[in-house]
């Protein structure tokens, strides 16, 4: 049993990584580009709902595992690849099943847990204020540069200027016209 467990430890490890990241993602969503503000409760559902569709995901891949064990019993030719179970896989194939469906136990009782889904959430929110402040970071670096202490300052300095015209310039116009929708639907509303 303790084989399974180390299993089910590991598929618990990968999917919490997996549901971090889609909330992480939610949150700057969210809070970035939707300027809202962070409030751990209005992320609760979308945390709840992930975790349930990784549960999901896995019991899925639990019926597929029992399905090829089905499949594989009795037959006792060569493979003809990868997935083409025989006999011999089904010790294998069963384990497989045991894992699956443990970790989908595990998941659907972090998403009843709602200590367990706010924890998710704080990581999450820890995890995207990480890559906020990393990317503040590169670009604070990039934009302190001075041209005298910088040797590709001139020849880098047209791809700058491109970026600049083809990206800066396009977001902030878009940003501009958000906002000024923004108020104009206030204007109407008001």
């Amino acid at each position: 049993m303790g084989r399974t467990a180390d299993a089910i430890a590991e598929g618990m490890s990968i999917a919490a990584a997996a549901a971090r990241l889609a909330v992480r993602n939610r949150i700057l969503v969210e809070t970035i580009a939707n300027d809202e503000p962070f409030d751990v409760e209005l992320f609760v559902p979308f945390a709840c709902k992930t975790l349930e569709r990784l549960a999901r995901e896995h019991e899925k891949a639990a019926e597929r595992t029992l399905k090829q064990r089905k499949k594989a019993w009795g037959r006792h030719s060569d493979p003809d690849g990868t997935h083409d179970y025989r006999d011999r896989d089904t010790g294998n194939l069963r384990k497989r099943h045991r894992q699956y469906v443990g970790v989908a136990r595990h998941l659907r009782a972090q998403a009843q847990d709602t200590d367990a889904v706010r924890r998710l959430i704080e990581e999450s929110r820890d995890a995207a204020w990480g890559d906020v402040e990393s990317n503040l970071q590169r670009r604070l670096q990039a934009e302190a540069l001075r041209p005298e202490l910088d040797p590709d300052y001139a020849t880098m300095r047209e791809a700058r200027m491109q970026s600049l015209r083809m990206i800066d310039i396009p977001r902030l116009a878009a940003h501009r016209r958000k906002l000024a929708e923004g108020a104009a639907a206030a204007a109407a509303e008001g």
